[in-house]
């Protein structure tokens, strides 16, 4: 199967969508920082031949706006929200990677009732970090770009399917690879992070939720267990021999998991 590629606009600001069609409950992915809605491919193309689902750019980021003027937490929890309703995608499973995680879970807090279910890929409410913005901005400054070739750009990011996964989000122009993405937007939109946490949004979900861990260290384990602590009802899965990336170093695992929450969401539908 293939995507179709969706556009949808709020307040002038347009996001661009990878539609994979399919004709069950609807399941919508977001992607972290930096990234981009292809990362999801191989999860999607699987995950279509059940389920509707509809992988995200978010602003800023890949076929989406590049400079959007608002980079703020609730600017795209109001994105999220606005692809689920223009896309008619009702009660959809939510699921997100890394900050695209945090994303999906603050939808989830500020609109209880419209999601079916939500999936944290490496996320969580976290804890005030004052020092992320300048260690974003340094890693992607450390990147070489452009980049010559897009197989430098998959041996930069480590190769395999990570790699492939990351420079998947290149364009080429000029001559060379670059982002799809400014860099000052990447690190103006973890403006609120850097300052506080997240745990009054996390605990005030009312929807089923799935928290997928790899071996990263992002959600160190006392966050963790007090996600679980707080939300008893919440199911968490540990990934072993995968990082940060779980989504394009594991898709079977996650495919596997996905599966077996979206048929409990839907049963509890029913």
């Amino acid at each position: 199967m293939t995507w179709t590629e969706r556009t949808v606009v709020r307040e002038g600001v347009r996001v661009s969508c990878r539609d994979w069609g399919g004709s069950g409950p609807p399941v919508v992915l977001l992607h972290g920082l930096a990234g981009h809605a292809g990362e999801w491919d191989t999860l999607a193309r699987n995950l279509s031949r059940r389920y509707r689902v509809v992988a995200v750019d978010q602003r800023g980021h890949g076929a989406s706006e590049r400079r959007p003027r608002d980079v703020s937490r609730a600017a795209y929890v109001a994105d999220a929200v606005a692809v689920i309703e223009q896309l008619d995608l009702h009660r959809p499973v939510l699921a997100g990677q890394s900050l695209g995680g945090h994303t999906a879970m603050l939808t989830a807090a500020a609109h209880p009732g419209l999601l079916r279910g939500l999936v944290l890929v490496e996320a969580g409410p976290g804890r005030a970090e004052p020092n992320v913005q300048a260690e974003i901005g340094a890693m992607l400054d450390a990147w070489p770009t452009p980049f010559p070739s897009r197989r430098a750009a998959v041996e930069f990011f480590g190769g395999g399917a990570v790699g492939e996964g990351w420079a998947a989000g290149l364009e080429e122009r000029g001559g060379g690879w670059w982002p799809r993405f400014d860099r000052d937007v990447m690190v103006d939109a973890l403006t609120e992070n850097a300052r506080r946490s997240f745990w009054d949004e996390w605990t005030s979900i009312t929807c089923p939720a799935l928290v997928v861990l790899g071996q990263s260290g992002i959600v160190p384990a006392h966050e963790a267990e007090a996600m679980l602590r707080q939300r008893p009802g919440t199911v968490a899965l540990s990934v072993p021999e995968a990082g940060h990336d779980v989504h394009l170093e594991r898709p079977e695992v996650l495919q596997r998991v996905f599966h077996d929450f979206l048929e409990q969401a839907a049963d509890r539908h029913r």
